[in-house]
Formats: C-alpha cells, sequence, structure tokens
C-alpha cells in the first residue's frame, strides 16, 4: 500500500510540473504582407529566450529564399533585438523594465506575393529557461530530487507572481480612489 502512495505523490508531482512549466512554443503563420506580433507580461530581471525558424514551402527558390525580420521591444519601446532577411534566429535576454514585451514577426520582399509562411517560435521566460541537464550534473542530482528542485523554482516563481499581482491591484486600487476624489 505505501508503494502505491508514494507511486500516486510521485504521478502528481510529475502533473504539477508538466502544468506549472510555461511553454510557449507556437506556429503562427505570417501573411505575405502585413506583421504578426505575440506579446507577454514579464516582471523585471527575468531571462528570456527566443527561438525562431521559418518554415521553407515548396514552391521556395533555394538559391532565394524566403526570409523575415523580426523585432522584440520592451514596454517602453526599447528594441531588445531586430534582425532582417532572416530564415531562423534566437535572442536572449534580461528584461530591465517590467510590462507586455512584444515579438513582431513579418516576411521581407524576397517571397511570392500572396503566399503565407509558417514560422515556429518557442519564447520562454523565468523558470522555463534554466538548463535542467547541466544542474543536474553539477550538483551530482537525478530522479525524484531533480524534479523536486524543479518544483521548488517553480513554486518561487508562482509565488513572485502573486506578491507582483497583488502590488500591482494595490497601485491599480490607489489610482482608482485618486479619480473618484475631487480635489
Amino acid at each position: 500500500m505505501a508503494g502505491s502512495g508514494m507511486m500516486m505523490v510521485w504521478a502528481a508531482a510529475m502533473i504539477m510540473i508538466w502544468l506549472a512549466t510555461p511553454s510557449q512554443a507556437i506556429w503562427l503563420s505570417l501573411p505575405s504582407s502585413g506583421t504578426k506580433c505575440i506579446s507577454e507580461e514579464i516582471h523585471s530581471n527575468v531571462v528570456v529566450l527566443l527561438d525562431y525558424s521559418l518554415v521553407q514551402g515548396g514552391d521556395d527558390d533555394r538559391s532565394h529564399p524566403t526570409t523575415m525580420s523580426v523585432r522584440v521591444t520592451s514596454p517602453y519601446g526599447t528594441n531588445l533585438h531586430h534582425q532582417e532577411n532572416v530564415t531562423k534566429g534566437q535572442s536572449a535576454f534580461t528584461t530591465s523594465e517590467a510590462g507586455i514585451h512584444i515579438a513582431c514577426f513579418w516576411l521581407d520582399g524576397n517571397h511570392q506575393k500572396g503566399a503565407d509562411r509558417s514560422i515556429d517560435v518557442d519564447w520562454k521566460t523565468g523558470i522555463s529557461t534554466k538548463d535542467w541537464d547541466s544542474v543536474a550534473k553539477k550538483e551530482k542530482i537525478e530522479g525524484v530530487e531533480l524534479e523536486l528542485r524543479k518544483l521548488e523554482r517553480i513554486v518561487d516563481a508562482i509565488h513572485e507572481n502573486i506578491v507582483f499581482l497583488k502590488e500591482r491591484g494595490k497601485q491599480q486600487c490607489v489610482k482608482s480612489v485618486k479619480q473618484l476624489m475631487p480635489e
């Protein structure tokens, strides 16, 4: 009976990790003209990793492949990453401003008009950027201990988010009261 209880705890822990670990890999369809953007509200001092790649179509000319441009901006409009005429790329940065960070993608001029393309975007923030394989090797941990370490970091990240949301709620409340009070 004790063995099945331990298995249930282990299974619950694995499910919690799977549910709590943010996975931001998505596919976007880029129109032949125009821009497609994704955004996420991120705290300051958070590590962000961005990997992107253009999925080439069967009708692409290998001598002149379709390329795209990418721009990532902070909440106050600071350029954090900008590339042009690429088929894939990466970016890593630590946020210095809290708020909505935006990544925009568009096709460059060397593509068939009217032919949309897909891109694969993997946007990771915070705890999901950690290289857990390196941690396991360095600290000589494995299995359940490693998973517990991951859970501990996830709980810390959730706690930080709750504190952030409470503080933001207080600020919004004070702002609303000030707007209602006559001067």
